[in-house]
């Protein structure tokens, strides 16, 4: 009997595996099954705990038709906060391919269901009661969906089941987070929880704002790692494509642009023009260039050799001049700063350490600016040479903990106190965030002293730009009033989004930011 048994644990397993279909196999299943005359119903969703909730909202939409199709989101566009999903795509699809109520599942690749409502067309879309007020949907595509069904003549219907979320129940029971991150999450819920933190998001909608900084190409060449060279003292690799981003400041506007009304990026290109429509075609649509052209400087571009398997960058090439500009470049970036900066509500300085940001020009955005943000950035090219201690007076600073180090010259004191007394004195800032990886960051300001902030993120797969996309969104939200645990709680999540991007692929945007919030909170 034992041997019967697992013959058929062995055969119910085979089976799932193979009731999951690709998107083109199961809009082929779905029209052979309504020329035969039946009903074709389809559920989507994320399904990362599978659980009661679950199971009967799936046997109430088995019930709305004759074959039922559930598919997943990928992976990749899971948007429930850092470490989801728990269980991958597969595993996910083949759960529910294992229930007898499903006829077949499969794996979105895509962020919403669109395009599968496109290709398998149900007649039928179900989805939880949860989702039937359209205006409470923070992605915005439930409504996009529904009117894709009901273009073609189908219908959306609301289960009306018993409700669990997976999200609460992974950070109840299964969420592996220290006790310091749940003790944090802990006291943000009891001060308002997710309802008040997203209407902070909300409230830089209304905002406009302006950043200050070096244009950077982030070049990336993939490539196979081969071995030593037989002769030199090299590792050889063997090229497989490139990508090209326009990184720096626009990056850090793109991420911006995503939350605020408008964005203005002030910045120095060189004068050739290879790199214009890579610099063009990346801006978000609400973002205005203003770009000074340096005639004898070339446009920076960092070229990483990258890779391919893991993405660990080997080893990297700089093309740049990073020599001060001209008294005649700094005068002109002078003259616009002085007439445009106090148009928006704060300047963001993104101070790579290139060669823009003279004394002349940190001097006319102290004066200019209505709030004054700023990183000054340690890098390979610069190190120890671009402290933060240039600017003697800032709204905002948010910078890593070796750049606090090196702007103070100290090694081995504690951050508590480089935050809580050393920064303070040398700057005159009332607003301080210490950023240092994987543990998250400090924030300081007078009312509360220094505040720990955990970070939610685990894995990361590319950290280039991190901290820009912190920055980015932290900097309007300390211009708005918010309080430091907040704009730092909010600066975590862009950063721990953005370490999951490929280079500039794409920027930090709001919907994922607040499903990461939702996520971490319910």
């Amino acid at each position: 009997m034992k041997e019967v048994a697992e013959r058929n644990e062995s055969k119910k397993v085979m089976t799932a595996r193979e009731n999951i279909k690709s998107l083109e196999e199961l809009a082929g299943l779905a029209e052979k099954a309504r020329e035969e005359g039946n009903k074709v119903v389809l559920a989507h969703g994320v399904f990362d705990l599978l659980h009661m909730g679950h199971a009967r909202h799936l046997e109430a939409a088995r019930q709305q038709g004759d074959l039922l199709i559930v598919t997943v989101t990928a992976d990749q566009y899971v948007n429930k906060g850092p470490g989801r999903p728990v269980f991958p795509e597969l595993l996910r699809a083949e759960m529910l391919a294992a229930m007898d109520c499903v006829g077949y599942s499969g794996v979105n690749h895509a962020p919403t269901a669109e395009n599968v409502l496109r290709e398998v067309r149900p007649d039928v879309y179900v989805k939880g009661g949860d989702y039937a007020d359209e205006d409470e949907d923070v992605t915005g595509k439930i409504r996009a969906e529904r009117e894709i069904v009901e273009g073609y003549g189908g219908t959306v219907v609301y289960t009306d089941e018993l409700t669990f979320s997976s999200s609460e129940l992974i950070n109840a029971h299964l969420a592996m987070k220290a006790p310091e991150a749940r003790a944090f999450l802990d006291g943000v819920r009891r001060d308002g929880g997710a309802e008040q933190v997203l209407g902070l998001i909300e409230r830089l909608s209304d905002m406009k704002v302006m950043f200050v900084g070096e244009t950077i190409m982030d070049e990336y060449h993939y490539v196979t790692p081969l071995g030593k060279a037989a002769k030199e003292s090299i590792i050889a690799t063997n090229y497989q494509s490139r990508e090209l981003f326009a990184g720096g400041v626009v990056a850090a506007a793109n991420h911006a642009a995503n939350f605020c009304a408008e964005v203005e990026v002030v910045t120095c290109l060189g004068a050739e023009s290879e790199h214009d429509d890579v610099v063009n075609d990346s801006l978000q649509p609400n973002i205005k260039l203003t770009a000074f052209r340096h005639s004898k400087r070339p446009t920076i571009c960092k070229r990483r050799y990258v890779d391919d398997s893991d993405m660990r960058k080997l080893f990297e090439v700089c093309y740049m001049d990073d020599s001060p500009i001209s008294e005649t470049h700094s005068s002109e970036i002078c003259d616009y700063i002085e007439k445009n900066a106090g148009n928006y509500d704060l300047v963001i300085v993104s101070d790579f350490g290139h060669g823009m940001l003279v004394r002349s020009v940190i001097d006319a955005l102290e004066k200019a600016a209505k709030f004054l943000a700023v990183n000054a950035q340690s890098n390979s090219a610069n190190r120890g040479y671009n402290p933060i201690t240039k600017y003697p007076r800032a709204d905002f600073v948010c910078i890593d903990e070796p750049e606090a180090r090196i702007a103070l010259h100290d090694k081995h004191r504690d951050l508590y106190d480089i935050l809580g007394q050393d920064l303070p004195a040398a700057i005159d800032c009332k607003r301080i965030i210490v950023t240092h990886g994987g543990r998250g960051c400090l924030a300081w300001e007078p009312e509360n002293g220094v505040q720990h902030v955990p970070a939610f993120t685990n894995n990361p797969l590319d950290t280039i730009g991190a901290g820009d996309a912190f920055l980015s969104l932290a900097s309007p939200m300390a211009a708005m009033g918010a309080s430091m645990r907040d704009v730092a709680f909010v600066g975590n999540i862009a950063g721990g989004i953005k370490v999951g991007i490929v280079g500039h692929r794409k920027s930090v945007d709001k919907v994922s930011v607040k499903k990461s919030i939702i996520g971490l909170l319910k």
